[in-house]
């Protein structure tokens, strides 16, 4: 028998028309585990997401709270302050001399008006009275006139005027 001569096979390279995305795509091999990994973590975004959304609401609360908190306890501390120093005569004595111009007996107190002679005026310019004096309108028919302008009127807010008050 003949012996056949044994060929030798060489590889060739084909020209490649991909480029390196398409050949790193074409490389992955995806398994049935893969696939369910891959399910079970979407699985477990959709289910733990509104719990961190909640979770994240709850700390700002829980911030918000807090700060509330240090507030209130400023402020108390501050009202402790205050109760400490009325706990103190010589404070308690200086507020009753100052607000209330009490002194002891035997005390002088001397109590400055302001007599720089500026006399108070009304808005018009004219000197404020230290007499009693009578008033020359009928309240009574003015409250009335007012009540039937306002209602019987078709005129806006801004075109009503005052009745004039006649001086004497």
């Amino acid at each position: 028998m003949a012996r056949r001569q044994r060929t030798q096979r060489v590889p060739v390279a084909l020209p490649s028309m991909e480029t390196a995305p398409e050949s790193w795509l074409r490389n992955i091999r995806m398994s049935g585990f893969t696939f369910m990994m891959l399910g079970l973590v979407i699985l477990a975004v959709i289910v733990l997401a509104p719990s961190l959304r909640l979770v994240i609401e709850q700390q700002q609360q829980l911030a918000e709270l807090r700060a509330a908190v240090d507030d209130k306890e400023e402020s108390v501390s501050d009202l402790e302050d205050d109760v400490a120093r009325w706990s103190d005569p010589a404070y308690i004595e200086s507020q009753a001399r100052s607000r209330v111009n009490y002194v002891f007996p035997g005390d002088l107190t001397y109590l400055v008006d302001d007599d720089r002679g500026v006399e108070a005026a009304t808005a018009d310019g004219a000197p404020i009275s230290t007499e009693i004096q009578t008033t020359q309108v009928d309240w009574m028919q003015t409250v009335v006139s007012s009540i039937f302008t306002a209602g019987l009127t078709d005129a806006t807010a801004t075109t009503l005027e005052s009745p004039v008050v006649p001086t004497p």
